[in-house]
């Protein structure tokens, strides 16, 4: 059994959806543990001592732990889901570019939106932090824009782990105090990604 350790509304949501559309469409065995996050006392810590999420435990008893090397996991489990691509092919390549832009880039950028006071304990800076944030999601989301020109999903013309990824921090758009005029490729995208059957699954489980 494959052990999912989670918190609502944080980036282990993409590994969540994986692994719902595995266990529901596919017969895998899986576990989903919700957890708190920053707390000392949260059991994330015995799995990873950094005590963040996503981390996976597997049959054997080793752990996994980032999205960069859990959604390829989870990806593999069963090749015929189409939720990733064959090693050596163009597919695959692109699927781990997406994730690697998504890991590098869009996660990274949140960072002075979500938490200012990463960068500095002085309140008073933190509104100045927001704003760069910001203006480089904006530029973030506009390469976004227009590489969905003409798709429905990132590769293949199928939903894979990238798009599990990518369009958990894309609908974030709405509360960020960006314009969504300028993205309506995004828009359209993120309609799609929130009503597909696996995420839907995965946002009423993490309401619970």
């Amino acid at each position: 059994m494959t052990t999912l350790y989670y918190a609502p509304g944080a980036c282990s949501f993409a590994a969540h959806v994986i692994l719902k559309s595995l266990a529901t469409n596919h017969g895998v065995k899986a576990k989903f543990e919700k957890v708190p996050l920053r707390q000392s006392d949260s059991p994330i810590f015995t799995i990873n001592p950094l005590g963040k999420v996503p981390a996976i435990k597997l049959d054997n008893g080793e752990t996994l732990t980032e999205n960069g090397a859990i959604l390829p996991y989870l990806g593999d489990l069963i090749p015929e889901a189409g939720l990733s691509a064959a090693a050596g092919t163009v597919e695959r390549a692109r699927i781990q570019e997406w994730i690697g832009f998504v890991n590098s880039e869009i996660h990274a950028a949140f960072k002075p939106i979500n938490r200012p006071e990463f960068y500095t304990e002085e309140k008073a800076a933190h509104d100045n932090i927001r704003g760069i944030g910001r203006e480089n999601l904006t530029k973030l989301f506009k390469h976004v824009e227009k590489r969905l020109e003409g798709l429905t999903w990132l590769v293949g013309n199928r939903f894979t782990i990238a798009d599990a990824y990518l369009g958990f921090w894309l609908r974030a758009l709405p509360r960020l105090g960006i314009s969504e005029d300028e993205f309506p490729n995004i828009q359209s995208y993120v309609v799609r990604y929130s009503t597909h059957p696996s995420v839907v699954a995965a946002t009423e489980a993490e309401k619970s």
